[in-house]
């Protein structure tokens, strides 16, 4: 599968673009098309030193979304709307949203756009024939990056195509030892996004550290 990530040069992109470079052709874009090539190279090095195989390549942002048949938008929140506007070329893509709209004050919590969820404000941003799914949303950014740890999450997963879905249910069960679950439409994206700050609080107030999901 060829997969573009825009942000791959974040936390979280850049534990995405590790571990599924290993089994998927990858495309790690940012801003930066400099910084993105050190990023690739490192995680070419990186994985090299383990033994492993990795097809990457750093690119810019736009040069990711034309390679990937998926493009990853793992991008802050804020990042969003002026990030979308400065790229074209969605028809057709499944874009996966694992954005959550969450702000602090005395602790996390759930601060979404008039859409009601960072993943319609994508959809609405987007070409209609553009297939928005939501995934990897509750997964600490620091997991991403431990890749000699197993990621032993759950992980829901809504969107109104049903191809794409299963497409990006496919994707995530390939990594470590994740675990899809079809959560229903994107309209349920709100639910899945708010367990963020909820996971956040409970890891700030109860002192422990990367506080998942896991359903049984």
């Amino acid at each position: 599968m060829k997969i573009g990530i825009v942000g791959g040069t974040g936390e979280i992109g850049e534990g995405m673009a590790m571990r599924l470079s290993v089994h998927h052709n990858v495309a790690i874009g940012s801003r930066d098309e400099a910084k993105a090539s050190i990023s690739s190279e490192c995680t070419v090095s990186s994985l090299q030193k383990r033994g492993l195989c990795a097809r990457c390549c750093g690119v810019c942002n736009q040069e990711a979304v034309d390679f990937g048949d998926v493009v990853i938008l793992a991008i802050p929140y804020r990042h969003v709307v002026p990030t979308l506007s400065s790229l074209a070329g969605f028809e057709e893509k499944t874009v996966v949203s694992p954005v959550n709209p969450l702000a602090k004050a005395a602790h996390f919590y759930f601060d979404p756009p008039a859409e009601g969820s960072a993943a319609l404000l994508i959809k609405s941003l987007l070409p209609k024939s553009a297939r928005v799914v939501t995934a990897f949303n509750n997964i600490a950014a620091n997991r991403w990056q431990a890749f000699d740890e197993e990621l032993d999450y759950s992980v829901a997963v809504c969107g109104d195509d049903d191809a794409a879905k299963e497409t990006v249910m496919a994707l995530v069960n390939g990594v470590s030892k994740l675990r899809a679950y079809d959560a229903g439409p994107l309209a349920v994206s709100s639910i899945v996004e708010s367990i963020t700050p909820l996971l956040l609080n409970v890891a700030r107030y109860n002192k422990m550290k990367d506080v998942g999901i896991r359903f049984v």
